[in-house]
């Protein structure tokens, strides 16, 4: 049995699907359906069970028969204010279930993030040196990750952390305002034919990183059970303008328009990502990326098709 938590989530959901194409479909989803909209990532996807994220904790020594456990579930959002949720949500619960999968000898692979890095001025390598994030969302994920990096050494089962960079793709409707930078163009182009992007957007550069490809790698380590942590990105930065040229060509039209940079997000905001790939490529994982631009065309299909879900 494999347990993805965020299972009704962006990533969760692409990581079942993922699953599924490779034959399982014994896998219980765990997740908070309050936003009922989320329901659309299952509707396509082949599981066994669904349970809520708070019930599980609750029941969980009653699962038998769990071999992984894909920990994707978290608050997601890096404008969030209220730290004590967000540690609760991202710490403390990720705190519960890697102990319950040490204890039972469980394979544990989970989201960590690339805000861990914060302004990036240390570079963006997998070392402490180089991490200090800018908002409480990315402290969640430093805080788990140290407190993983202190039980490696003595695990005796699988624990991996994928440091997600900018991760775009099929699936994340929900997520609104958190949802892609490219979602978000090609909702405004449909609706206005003009796509809004910050003031100094060409220099703001940011990995981004197609889903599946995400999915390619979580399914990697999924087969191969290598400890550590790993960044998860192309290693390669583009501008938040080219995505919007990307995007204004696929669409064959369309006008770019700058706004003022918002005060929420002054002084919390990466404006470069890079992951650094050498620690992924040792472990042994050596499958191409896909570019921005193929990424952005399939997904622009996808939207323009399905509104950006898999059926």
């Amino acid at each position: 049995m494999i347990v993805v938590t965020g299972g009704a989530g962006f990533i969760g959901s692409n990581i079942i699907k993922g699953l599924n194409n490779a034959g399982e479909e014994k896998i219980i989803v765990v997740d908070n359906l309050s936003n009922p909209e989320k329901h659309l990532n299952l509707n396509s996807l082949s599981i066994a069970d669904y349970v809520d994220k708070n019930d599980f904790l609750k029941s969980i020594k009653n699962f038998r028969e769990i071999k992984t456990i894909f920990h994707q579930g978290a608050c997601s959002s890096t404008t969030e204010m209220d730290g004590k949720y967000m540690m609760s949500n991202n710490f403390e619960y990720s705190k519960i279930l890697l102990n319950f999968s040490l204890e039972n000898k469980i394979n544990f692979i989970y989201a960590s993030s690339g805000s861990v890095y914060g302004n990036g001025s240390k570079g963006f390598i997998e070392r402490r040196e180089c991490e200090y994030p800018l908002n409480v969302y990315g402290f969640s994920k430093f805080a788990f990750d140290n407190y993983v990096r202190n039980i490696l050494p003595v695990s005796e089962s699988q624990v991996t952390g994928l440091r997600y960079f900018n991760v775009y793709g099929p699936q994340e409707n929900h997520k609104k305002r958190m949802a892609s930078v490219a979602f978000h163009f090609f909702k405004q182009l449909m609706e206005t034919g003009k796509m809004n992007i910050f003031e100094g957007s060409k220099s703001f550069c940011r990995d981004f990183i197609y889903v599946l490809d995400i999915v390619k790698i979580n399914l990697f380590f999924y087969e191969y059970k290598t400890n550590g942590i790993f960044n998860s990105g192309t290693g390669k930065a583009r501008s938040f303008f080219e995505i919007a040229n990307i995007m204004k060509n696929l669409n064959g039209k369309g006008e770019i328009e700058e706004f003022a940079f918002p005060d929420d997000l002054k002084g919390k905001y990466q404006e470069f990502t890079e992951a650094d790939l050498i620690n992924l490529r040792k472990s042994g994982y050596n499958n191409e990326f896909f570019s921005l631009e193929e990424g952005l065309s399939q997904y622009f299909d996808l939207l323009t098709k399905n509104d950006g879900f898999h059926i």
